[in-house]
């Protein structure tokens, strides 16, 4: 009686450009991407989520073409990407960050008022966010009352899982600077705030 042969399926091992890409880390690729375009496209595979994330919890009707807007922004200054000055992560949110100013100043141009009436602080579109995921009025207020920069730092910390010396280099702020700002806000906050939100561990 013969016995039964199963088949042996080969293992195929991946090399090359894929495989190198995988294994990159994100300011290698930049660093590639400065010579060879191909090397920026798993960039784009590994934060287009995190940062239309961004876009959706700020400017939600627009998020989608913020995205695109970024993506080609980046893609277009990313010879001037400096590793000096932080990891390659903050520099993408630092560039999302700059597009959705843009964007809150060419809808503040289309609106009647007084000239120069600029809002790069896109608070009502997180206030809102937060209305709708049924968060305390009282914390809403407290927010509201952070300085623009302190609640920035805090919301990139606490919804964008960013490290404070990268939210540090998002805001263009030395981290030791970040990180007392940090504290102060979650100071204000952390009678009234989960810790989810004020990005505490817990």
């Amino acid at each position: 009686m013969t016995p039964d042969v199963q088949p042996v399926t080969p293992v195929v091992r991946q090399d090359g450009p894929a495989a190198d890409d995988d294994a990159a880390t994100d300011e290698d690729l930049l660093a590639r991407a400065a010579r060879d375009g191909s090397a920026f496209e798993p960039l784009v595979r590994r934060h287009s989520a995190a940062l239309h994330g961004y876009f959706a919890r700020r400017a939600p009707h627009a998020a989608d073409d913020l995205l695109a807007e970024a993506w080609l922004q980046a893609y277009t200054t990313r010879r001037g990407f400096d590793a000096g000055r932080g990891p390659a992560r903050a520099w993408l949110f630092g560039v999302a960050r700059n597009v959705l100013s843009a964007h809150w100043r060419r809808i503040d141009r289309q609106r009647p008022g007084p000239a120069g009436d600029s809002r790069d602080d896109p608070w009502e579109a997180v206030d809102a966010r937060l209305d709708a995921a049924a968060v305390a009025p009282r914390l809403r207020t407290l927010l509201r009352e952070l300085p623009a920069e302190e609640r920035e730092l805090l919301l990139l910390v606490a919804w964008e899982q960013l490290t404070p010396g990268e939210a540090a280099a998002v805001v263009g702020i030395p981290a030791g600077t970040a990180r007392s700002r940090l504290h102060r806000a979650r100071h204000r906050l952390r009678a009234d705030i989960p810790l989810k939100l004020t990005g505490d561990p817990a």
